[in-house]
């Protein structure tokens, strides 16, 4: 390429770990990196204003070109703690939800468990920012990111996502993968690669550098996110692709 490849990522605290080797200055004079939300970040790949994105998966079909360039993502074993439906009621009772505006996997992935696994039909609300102040009553509300943690703290109730997920199928989830709209070469690729598998090295450093008070950020990046894009998290990816709504 005769410019610097653009990189696109997340700008929660999830991603620091994936991000951690760039800002060491690793690849820093052939990419041009910048931090906006997940679903903001699918646009940027979707529309070729970036060649590169940590995106979330569901937007992978829609794609006329993908290459998954990392071994590392952001996934989930157990417990994700940032990706959950928030309820001053238990599930049953909810009449309403309101959709997270910030990513598409996680709306994606709410759908097939109302349908599939919770088995219920509340009415579902696009939400725009600001729309944590109207989880009340039977009037629930998906929240993810770095706010979920600060939800954490406010709501009766609180569904996790990924154990839904892996109650209902035995598989781990991806939520956000390192793609690219276009063919990259390959010895950019394996610098890529390596570039975001450094932080897992540093996952004490990176948590210890950062000031957040809504939740245990070495808990988060240790016992939470999972960062190996494995086998498991690769079969769990290609049946939520499959089950993905129109």
């Amino acid at each position: 390429m005769d410019r610097k490849i653009r990189v696109a990522a997340v700008s929660y605290l999830n991603t620091k770990p994936l991000t951690w080797g760039f800002e060491q200055g690793v690849l820093s004079d052939k990419i041009e990196l910048q931090f906006e939300y997940p679903a903001k970040v699918a646009a940027m790949l979707l529309n070729d204003e970036t060649d590169i994105g940590l995106v979330p998966v569901a937007v992978i079909p829609l794609l006329k070109e993908h290459h998954i360039i990392s071994d590392f993502g952001i996934g989930a074993t157990g417990e994700v703690a940032s990706v959950c439906l928030f309820s001053e009621v238990p599930l049953e009772e909810i009449t309403a939800i309101y959709l997270d505006y910030q990513s598409r996997t996680s709306v994606a992935l709410l759908k097939i468990l109302l349908q599939r696994f919770w088995k219920i039909n509340p009415e579902l609300i696009p939400a725009r920012e600001g729309f944590e102040e109207k989880i009340s009553g039977t009037v629930a509300g998906l929240v993810i990111g770095d706010r979920a943690f600060y939800q954490r703290k406010k709501s009766a109730f609180t569904y996790d996502l990924s154990v839904a997920w892996q109650e209902m199928t035995g598989l781990p989830f991806l939520f956000a993968a390192w793609v690219a709209n276009k063919k990259l070469p390959e010895a950019f690729i394996e610098t890529f690669n390596e570039a975001t598998g450094e932080g897992m090295k540093h996952l004490t450093e990176i948590a210890n550098n950062i000031s957040f008070d809504a939740y245990d950020l070495y808990t988060y990046y240790t016992k939470n996110i999972d960062y190996n894009l494995d086998e498991k998290k690769k079969q769990a990816l290609a049946l939520f692709l499959e089950m993905l709504p129109e």
